[in-house]
């Protein structure tokens, strides 16, 4: 797996990173070890690298009849809001859902369930019914908050919702702060005290976590 670690941090230097590799490992682990059931969520998948990582991830635990579904416009970034920076222009970030198989295709590894449109297009219909690990990488506060809205409802119990650019930097001064969008939604989507738990890299990792309980043990 280091092969496909190092080509993921050499040709999609501009959306992974080591940290962000090393929670998805940890979080995937844990999810397996755990025992906690349901397919992996991606919304904002881009070319497909995270998606190629877990898959990775995932083969190497034994765990190769998970699923993945990953959730994209491929259109590119909708236009800002007004709780959004202007980091992304509207149309950035363009692909194609073959792009997704190819990046697949290259390491001989099985793609995911491929979900084209606009979240707020296909969350509703598309989500899995319970869902193991959520990854969300909307990067604006409309669609972060699309997914929240989605997704949280659906978390198996011990399952796990990421958020990428969650950008608390009371809590993690060296968070990478570009995209506030992000954070903004999950404040309006939680409110106070938030759930949402912060996760620091070795760098300037940007992200958030929260955990659905686990299911109790029958007789308590």
């Amino acid at each position: 797996m280091d092969d496909v670690r190092e080509w993921l941090l050499t040709e999609h230097a501009n959306t992974i990173c080591a940290d962000r590799l090393n929670v998805i490992e940890g979080e995937l682990n844990g999810l397996v070890h755990r025992g906690v059931d349901g397919p992996i969520v991606e919304l904002g998948c881009y070319r497909g690298a995270m998606a190629l990582w877990m898959r990775c991830v995932l083969d190497t635990l034994g765990d190769l009849r998970r699923e993945i579904h990953v959730f994209d416009s491929f259109a590119g970034m909708p236009a800002p809001g007004i709780q959004d920076s202007d980091h992304l222009a509207e149309g950035e970030l363009r692909s194609t859902p073959q792009a997704v198989l190819d990046t697949h295709a290259r390491w001989n590894r099985t793609p995911p369930t491929i979900h084209p449109g606009w979240f707020e297009q296909t969350i509703p219909t598309a989500l899995p019914g319970a869902i193991a690990l959520a990854y969300l990488d909307g990067d604006f506060y409309a669609s972060t908050l699309t997914g929240l809205r989605g997704c949280v409802p659906r978390l198996a119990p011990g399952g796990v919702l990421l958020l990428d650019d969650y950008a608390d930097t009371t809590a993690n001064p060296r968070a990478w702060d570009g995209l506030p969008g992000v954070k903004r939604a999950c404040d309006d989507f939680f409110g106070t005290p938030t759930p949402v738990e912060v996760v620091i890299g070795d760098g300037d990792l940007a992200f958030g976590r929260i955990m659905a309980p686990a299911r109790e043990s029958a007789g308590r």
